[in-house]
């Protein structure tokens, strides 16, 4: 395929063209789609459909996928025409009320904007200060965890509760509130979540943040929200919209990522035994690990703005355009085998954090979190195992963040 279809078909169903979001491997979960890894060795640039019938381009290879990330002319902004949605709920919660919107679907400069109020909260010396913090609760959640017993969920007695009880330290949330945000949450990641559902998850989660900025006007603390509020430049709803993005993304990817991450250890015994007796190799493990497992796994959305030639390919402006990440992760010519984990890799190059203006803020924290969280559970509980058959592993193939619900483990 060296063209694209006319303008006026750019958000028609084509016949040949691969659906999105397309269920990961189910003879490996770890791996991206069979259709997904098929496009990206034979068709780089494809044409995909969405759950709605209409149209867009699914881009697979690790260089188209940076070209696309970090070129302006294509967009992040939701409200242009063709902008490609994977859900009812994802379209409605990026197009809705102004409160809604949030700064990772605009351009710049109101992106900039808005982004550079919070690049001091996340910058790497700032959040290595949090380490002692973070391997403190996580010796905490391992105790009660492991109190008297020899078997739990590692998602709700650890993988969940760590980076929820330090996004919430952060950002002066109260952690006695996580039932609800998990829940509002678990709504608008949903794969399934219709249009109205997602819309009142969006609406109960901007009112309690609302709530909550108008407090700290009152009651100011040090965490991220009351420092936005002494800023002055925003409104409680914008404060609210940033609140609630930090709140969710803060939680529910590392969250999966400690899952995710401990799983494949389990399955891989030769890289977790290395990973135990050579711990210096953790901070290399963790960057591996998100290249090879890659939990925003249904692709990252632009529009073009302008007719684009990308891998031969004519990308025509107004047409939507999905990355895929995690076929770009394992991209051969980036990654010789990559469809393997080798926790010895430089996985440097990997774009698990999306890449260009708009990739994850949260990064520098998202590191020390699983740095901390897999080196102390491996040496903490050297006899970890999987409590059941892996394939009763129930796996996140129904949400935007990929993971597994729960995680039976024994030790």
């Amino acid at each position: 395929m060296t063209t694209a279809q006319r303008p006026h078909e750019a958000h028609l169903a084509h016949p040949n063209a691969l659906t999105v979001p397309a269920t990961r491997a189910t003879g490996c979960p770890f791996d991206p789609a069979p259709t997904v890894e098929r496009a990206r060795r034979e068709e780089p640039v494809t044409r995909a459909t969405l759950w709605d019938g209409s149209s867009c381009w699914l881009v697979t290879r690790h260089e188209d996928v940076r070209t696309v990330l970090g070129d302006p002319r294509f967009s992040a902004d939701a409200a242009r025409p063709g902008f490609p949605f994977l859900t009812a709920g994802l379209r409605e919660l990026a197009t809705g009320t102004r409160a809604s919107r949030t700064f990772i679907r605009q351009d710049d400069p109101e992106h900039a904007r808005l982004r550079r109020m919070l690049t001091a909260e996340f910058m790497v010396k700032k959040v290595e200060a949090m380490r002692p913090e973070v391997q403190r609760l996580t010796d905490e959640l391992l105790d009660a965890m492991t109190d008297g017993r020899n078997s739990a969920d590692l998602v709700a007695e650890f993988a969940l509760p760590l980076p929820s009880l330090v996004i919430c330290l952060l950002l002066g949330v109260p952690y006695a509130d996580h039932a609800f945000f998990q829940q509002r949450s678990a709504v608008l990641l949903s794969l399934r979540s219709t249009a109205e559902e997602a819309r009142a998850a969006s609406d109960e989660l901007l009112a309690y943040m609302t709530q909550l900025a108008e407090a700290k006007r009152e009651r100011p603390d040090d965490g991220i929200f009351s420092r936005l509020v002494a800023r002055g430049e925003l409104d409680s709803e914008e404060i609210a919209s940033m609140g609630r993005l930090l709140l969710i993304a803060g939680h529910e990817t590392t969250a999966n990522m400690t899952a995710l991450s401990t799983l494949a250890l389990l399955r891989n015994p030769g890289q977790q035994a290395r990973l135990r007796s050579e711990p210096s190799l953790i901070k290399g493990a963790v960057e591996e690990l998100l290249r090879y497992l890659t939990i925003v796994h249904n692709g990252v959305p632009r529009v073009a703005v302008e007719d684009v030639t990308l891998g031969g390919t004519t990308i025509r402006a107004g047409e939507g355009v999905l990355c895929a990440l995690n076929a770009a992760n394992r991209d051969e010519a980036v990654f010789p085998g990559g469809d393997t984990l080798d926790v010895g890799r430089d996985a440097r190059r990997h774009i698990a954090f999306g890449f260009g203006v708009h990739q994850c803020l949260g990064q520098p924290l998202a590191r020390v979190e699983l740095q901390v969280a897999l080196e102390t559970l491996l040496r903490r509980l050297p006899e970890l195992r999987l409590a059941v058959p892996f394939e009763e592993i129930p796996f996140r193939h129904d949400m935007g963040i990929y993971g597994v619900h729960a995680l039976p483990v024994a030790w």
